[in-house]
């Protein structure tokens, strides 16, 4: 027996041992290749004399299971894919980490796309990367329209992180957008703002986040009384601070009459406030400011931003369970999981000084 290892483990003289296989741990235990097998990947109805006994074989001569192996019995790679818009977005960023971090503890890794909100990138991704191994896809879709989405939904394990969809199998992780909105209305009416703009509605994708906000938004302005208009309420779908900057241009003319401005993003906030330094708009005294997703950024703006946080951490960890779940077969109705969302209250919405 001890002629037969020679040749695997450690090596001799500096050369390289050949890996231990299977059949030698089979021969070093006494045991037949498929006991070792049932050991390997933790099958019962092994003695635990047995089992003992294959597990000290196989870390005397360091067998490691052929990874290959394991993703031809399993059908699986234990590697997913995030697909979103840009990488480079702080949001976008930090998601992508709390996501990988998340893959290491469900014991998956995490393939980070960009899909640069291109129709065929994100129609690939729905596929689920086709050749490319991918077990299932946490997804945040912009181009492709929802109801090929949903179809597609039914054949690649699929978990949204943006858009909701009604129909098909992809399960929808976030915060409550309509609620988180209705709570930062609610702040605002009780600092004494009265009249209230809003950036960020996207009526052509009635199940995006700045069109759910948006519906908490005129909800609570409805039920508290408050005053909007049209004309204060701007549509757009990219996220970004040129864009928030571009809108606050818009309603230079409304101030003095608007008293608080509601972003569906840090992004355009960002840029709002930028806007409005630059005309001398005073934030908050002028005008309240007030946006989604706590990005670093708002935290050293001045004057700092106000803004609806997420539990990253704890997002991720809901969407690796779904994930999972729909890898391992599961093709109910798509389900939504709602995570707790918190208001961080900073310069940019205190109450008016006088």
């Amino acid at each position: 027996m001890d002629d037969h290892r020679d040749d695997v483990g450690a090596g001799r003289d500096g050369r390289p041992a050949r890996p231990a296989r299977l059949k030698d741990v089979a021969e070093l235990a006494g045991v037949s290749l498929k006991t070792v097998t049932n050991v390997v990947h933790e099958r019962r109805h092994v003695k635990a004399e047995t089992r003992a006994r294959v597990k000290a074989a196989i870390a005397e001569l360091g067998y490691t299971p052929s990874l290959v192996g394991r993703q031809l019995q399993s059908g699986r790679s234990n590697i997913v894919a995030l697909a979103v818009p840009r990488i480079d977005e702080p949001y976008l960023g930090a998601l992508a980490h709390a996501m990988i971090m998340a893959g290491e503890r469900h014991g998956y890794t995490v393939f980070t796309d960009e899909t640069g909100r291109s129709d065929d990138h994100e129609l690939r991704a729905a596929a689920g990367y086709p050749g490319n191994s991918i077990d299932g896809v946490i997804y945040s879709p912009l181009a492709v329209d929802p109801r090929r989405l949903a179809d597609m939904s039914r054949f690649t394990p699929m978990v949204l992180l943006g858009e909701h969809l009604s129909e098909g199998a992809a399960d929808y992780v976030a915060i409550d957008n309509e609620q988180s909105a209705k709570d930062v209305v609610q702040h605002l009416a009780d600092g004494g703002r009265r009249r209230i703009a809003y950036v960020g509605s996207n009526p052509a994708r009635s199940s995006s986040v700045g069109q759910l906000r948006f519906q908490g938004f005129r909800a609570a302005v409805n039920d508290l009384d408050l005053e909007t208009r049209d004309d204060w309420l701007l549509r757009c779908d990219r996220y970004t601070r040129e864009t928030g900057a571009a809108m606050a241009e818009q309603l230079l003319p409304q101030i003095g009459e608007i008293d608080a401005l509601v972003c569906a993003s840090d992004l355009l906030a960002i840029g709002a406030i930028r806007t409005f330094i630059a005309h001398h708009v005073r934030v908050p005294d002028d005008v309240a400011v007030i946006g989604w997703d706590n990005i670093v950024d708002g935290r050293y703006l001045s004057p700092s931003l106000s803004s609806v946080a997420t539990d990253l951490d704890l997002l991720a960890d809901r969407t690796f369970e779904a994930l999972i779940s729909r890898i391992q077969g599961n093709r109910d109705p798509a389900a939504v999981y709602t995570v707790p969302h918190e208001l961080i209250i900073r310069e940019s919405s205190r109450p008016p000084t006088g």
